[in-house]
């Protein structure tokens, strides 16, 4: 049996199901009884076959020294959160929404609404009150009733100003509409509280340097009181897009990885179109955990898809791209779901990072990978990173209440000229190897040159020459006409 996966916690074939403060062990076969897949077609429009049920068995070894935490991991708490109410009760809830003072959210705090409403930060059933935001600011966890904690490295708050907080008055619940002035929902026994944006900027970046993307976005306009409450939201948040159907939540999710009977599932979460680097990381994980014994581990690709800032590929883009991914079948479709991960990004680097892991969590996956720098981005004042490059995989192996999640590594990819592909990075011949960064690589689609044979699949490349070229075609129509004398 293979050892050389790079795993950040010791792993052997006992599955460890956590419950509360206990711990219970459960052998492989009664774990493997537990699935009972579905025969429904699938319904993500990125994957083109059709599945049929079957059978797998956990990886049996007697020999094996590894520890895998189970598929289909339990979610923070116990139980998802689902804070949609039921379409039977749509109508009232809806009448005694609408009588309360209202709260009118930004583009960005629906996103978080619909990010706490399918559970992904569960056991959160809210915009934090107080005490769980300073919980969260501090510590980087929640602590539960009985003692035991879940990660909570990012604060989910809802801002408001003075203005509102005086119309909200002594009202313990209120409504909340939307950008377009729609009623999403309500907040139930709300707390307000002080809104200290530096210590919230400071805790979170590390920083208080000016050009922090999200910083100016959200915190720096937002008013100086936070509000919290259990929320309820009326219906499921869509936006229209077209991606709606992409938009796939934990509990969507969970029933798929047990309609096809994934035994593993392993996330990727990126912001940027996938080249073929990224697509031998997953591949040699997935490979890795067949070498391990796994019958049917199952890639979700998980493409953030709230807010980034201005010079990331847009959304559209990248779910074009990361379809054509599929179509060349770069990845493997029948071992691949796409999916939206609906969360904001910050941009907060190791603190980030580990809300990223924890969603995953709720969401089913019990690995993942993890990168150079993730969630990281270069300092706003200075030419260097904002973080340690290192600090993102070493900060989830020992992270408080990420325990039950198997944490893997990326290995270092470059071009390997000498091979014409992107390959592990061989240091004792460096000088074969090509370092395409993100920047280069956007210099290269907004030229329309090709990148190296090799780097990424023809049809996201031209997906990506095609965007570069509609915003040169855009940029130059807005520049102002020169009138000479």
């Amino acid at each position: 049996m293979p050892t050389t996966m790079s795993l950040a916690v010791k792993l052997h074939f006992t599955s460890t199901t956590h419950l509360g403060n206990s711990t219970k062990t459960t052998s492989l076969q009664s774990l493997s009884a537990k699935f009972r897949p579905t025969p429904i077609s699938h319904f993500n429009p990125l994957t083109s076959a059709l599945y049929k049920p079957r059978m797998s068995n956990f990886p049996k070894s007697k020999s094996s020294s590894f520890v895998i935490k189970s598929s289909l991991i339990e979610p923070d708490g116990g139980a998802l959160v689902d804070l949609v109410v039921p379409e039977s009760l749509r109508a009232a809830k809806t009448v005694e929404a609408e009588s309360m003072p209202k709260v009118r959210l930004t583009k960005i705090d629906l996103e978080w609404v619909h990010v706490l409403s399918e559970g992904w930060a569960s056991p959160l059933r809210g915009f934090m009150r107080e005490d769980e935001y300073l919980q969260s600011l501090h510590f980087n966890f929640l602590r539960m009733k009985d003692g035991s904690i879940v990660n909570m490295s990012l604060p989910i708050v809802l801002a408001i100003d003075d203005t509102t907080k005086e119309r909200i008055g002594s009202s313990s619940n209120v409504g909340l509409v939307g950008p377009s002035g729609d009623l999403i929902g309500f907040l139930r026994s709300i707390e307000i509280y002080k809104h200290n944006k530096e210590e919230r900027i400071a805790r979170t970046w590390g920083t208080t340097a000016p050009g922090l993307p999200y910083v100016e976005e959200v915190i720096t306009p937002a008013g100086n009181w936070l509000i919290g409450g259990d929320l309820e939201v009326l219906k499921p948040i869509k936006y229209h897009d077209g991606l709606d159907h992409y938009r796939l939540s934990p509990k969507q999710l969970r029933e798929e990885f047990d309609r096809r009977n994934a035994d593993a599932v392993f996330a990727f979460q990126l912001r940027n179109p996938v080249h073929n680097g990224h697509a031998l990381l997953m591949n040699d994980t997935r490979r890795r955990l067949l070498e391990m014994g796994f019958k049917n581990p199952v890639l979700l690709l998980h493409p953030l898809g709230g807010f980034t800032k201005a010079d990331d590929v847009p959304l559209d883009v990248r779910m074009q791209q990361h379809s054509k991914v599929l179509e060349d079948e770069v990845l493997d479709p029948e071992t691949t779901i796409v999916a939206i991960f609906p969360s904001p990004m910050h941009y907060a680097g190791p603190t980030e990072v580990q809300w990223h892991a924890k969603a995953r969590i709720n969401a089913g996956a019990n690995f993942y990978i993890v990168g150079r720098d993730p969630a990281g981005m270069g300092h706003p004042t200075e030419k260097r990173d904002l973080y340690d490059p290192d600090h993102g995989k070493k900060v989830l192996s020992m992270a408080p209440g990420l325990g039950k999640l198997n944490i893997l590594p990326f290995r270092v990819v470059a071009y390997d000229t000498v091979a014409k592909k992107m390959e592990f990075f061989d240091p004792s011949r460096a000088k074969d190897f090509l370092f395409i960064s993100g920047t280069k690589m956007r210099t290269y689609a907004r030229n329309g040159e090709n990148p190296p044979d090799g780097f990424m699949c023809p049809g996201g490349w031209k997906v990506l020459v095609k965007y570069y070229q509609s915003l040169q075609a855009e940029e130059a129509t807005q520049q102002p006409a020169t009138v000479s004398s």
